[in-house]
């Protein structure tokens, strides 16, 4: 993987979120830049299923750097996001030494805590130096963590170093490319997000929900991925459901209805693969049958006024 320069101006941000196959818009493409230029986190929130994560994977993918991800959740600990010790490597070390006679304490005390025995975990990784240049490094779903391991990467985002008390403080050499992602399931504390850029990444709009399923789901009817495109933003308008689908279900559900050999929306179709779209039973119940029908139905009439006024 041969690493590519950072982009020099928002219009070579845009591109290269095409080149990677990211439908965004400029107000993305201008925060990203300056996160990218400006050596700082970016702070991406919104609802589940937008493309937050997408971006970091683009960003590796593009710019040729390594993708480290660090997945949060309820319970994560320094010693699975940042390192521990092998301690099974120590106690061999440790026998041998005293076997042989050949080393005093203080000397086998330097000698098990040094990075030979030191499994570095994702925080650590995207410190250290690589061959590709600074990482990608995906905090990913940071919500789903408690706020202790929160106060942790204060000094992660701050200084971009970590604290590890047998052997000190290490710093990277170069600041790896952050991405911070959340689905806002709790609030993240003021002191972190004064450390990043911030934006918001909201569900697309028709005209870039539907060209993304033209890229993502090349195979798919052009009638068939408008009326998708359709009938998810009808969706999106309902705030009697319970989880609204994302741009992830709506390319997952253009694609089961393309693998069913579909070239348009068919009522009872549309009310059999709900569940491709939709997650929850309650949401489910509320669309399937005579209000799946009514949508399909105002949609088809939509179009074809539209048509209708094009020639």
């Amino acid at each position: 993987m041969t690493s590519q320069p950072l982009p020099d101006t928002i219009d070579e941000t845009l591109s290269l979120l095409e080149q990677g196959g990211y439908v965004g818009d400029r107000a993305l493409a201008t925060v990203l830049h300056l996160a990218l230029r400006m050596k700082r986190p970016l702070f991406l929130e919104g609802e589940a299923g937008v493309g937050k994560t997408e971006i970091a994977k683009v960003l590796s993918d593009v710019l040729g750097r390594d993708l480290i991800r660090l997945q949060c959740y309820e319970g994560l600990d320094v010693s699975t996001a940042v390192y521990e010790w092998n301690y099974a490597a120590q106690m061999v070390e440790i026998r041998v030494s005293e076997a042989a006679g050949d080393a005093s304490h203080d000397d086998l005390s330097k000698s098990v805590f040094s990075e030979q025995f030191l499994i570095k975990r994702p925080v650590l990784q995207a410190l250290k130096p690589s061959l590709n240049g600074p990482p990608v490094f995906l905090i990913d779903e940071l919500d789903r963590a408690d706020e202790a391991f929160e106060a942790f990467l204060l000094e992660v985002l701050a200084d971009n170093q970590v604290t590890i008390p047998e052997l000190g403080t290490i710093k990277a050499e170069e600041p790896p490319i952050v991405i911070i992602t959340t689905n806002r399931t709790r609030e993240i504390h003021d002191a972190l997000k004064r450390r990043c850029l911030y934006h918001w990444v909201d569900y697309p709009t028709a005209e870039r929900e539907l060209e993304i399923i033209r890229r993502k789901v090349p195979g798919a009817d052009a009638r068939l991925a408008q009326e998708v495109v359709a009938f998810v933003q009808k969706l999106r308008g309902d705030e009697d459901l319970f989880k609204q689908p994302g741009v992830a279900e709506t390319l997952d559900w253009a694609t089961a209805l393309t693998e069913l050999n579909e070239i348009a929306l068919d009522p009872d179709m549309v009310s059999d693969t709900l569940g491709v779209l939709l997650k929850y039973q309650d949401d489910i119940d509320r669309v399937r049958g005579s209000r799946a029908r009514r949508i399909v139905d105002e949609i088809r009439q939509d179009l074809d006024r539209e048509a209708a006024k094009a020639v």
